[in-house]
């Protein structure tokens, strides 16, 4: 019957009392689906991605890879991974993780357990339809480090605090201060130019940094 469940483009559909092992069954059910699942103590919201929201999500997440690769740092791709904790009776997708700091950890790993491998140490996060559930306190019970969370909008680079997240004025992952509006023109760029010719002038601005040459202007040619 799950897998019969017919959900419109652009749209969310909740369940409600749903126990944790309907949850998993459902992960399963639409594991091959293009949706989004988050489940919060009893709760579930399924949520088809439309291509802005996939689109900006990786896009998002091909910045942070850059930067790793211009700060020489190792990375391992998560994707949208489901993280669950049964305990808390929480889980969710993001649209994008990394494992930066703790890359060593689960390198070669094709399975994550949060019982025992840390979680990734940065999640993006693409709000553009706004969910109902409180993700960013299910990030929280995850124990997830850096969450870029942006709303078609605003970009903001969220640390954890208490059991939610607050806004940081730079991402604490990069050996020099990356901060949210230095992201932001190069989110704008992909309405003017080819994303590859994004990230090449997006490659000169980090090196810029490295050179000790201040923030250059974010200015593709067309």
């Amino acid at each position: 019957m799950a897998t019969a469940l017919h959900i419109p483009a652009n749209q969310r559909f909740f369940l409600d009392s749903v126990s944790w092992d309907r949850y998993t069954r459902l992960l399963r059910a639409f594991s091959d689906r293009h949706l989004r699942l988050t489940y919060d103590q009893g709760v579930l919201e399924i949520m088809t991605l439309s291509h802005r929201h996939e689109n900006l999500g990786r896009f998002l997440g091909r910045l942070a890879v850059t930067l790793t690769e211009e700060f020489e740092l190792p990375i391992k791709e998560g994707g949208s991974t489901t993280f669950r904790r049964r305990r808390a009776e929480k889980g969710l997708e993001p649209d994008n993780c990394y494992w930066i700091a703790n890359e060593a950890a689960v390198r070669g790993k094709d399975k994550i357990d949060l019982r025992r491998d840390p979680p990734p140490d940065l999640a993006v996060e693409i709000d553009i339809t706004h969910s109902s559930l409180d993700r960013m306190g299910i990030y929280a019970s995850i124990r997830v480090p850096e969450v870029w969370r942006f709303d078609g909008r605003v970009l903001a680079f969220l640390r954890p605090r208490e059991n939610s997240y607050e806004e940081s004025p730079v991402s604490l992952i990069f050996p020099v201060p990356i901060k949210p509006g230095d992201l932001l023109p190069f989110l704008e760029m992909r309405h003017r130019t080819d994303e590859n010719a994004v990230i090449r002038q997006f490659r000169k601005w980090i090196r810029g940094l490295q050179a000790g040459n201040g923030h250059q202007s974010a200015n593709p040619k067309r």
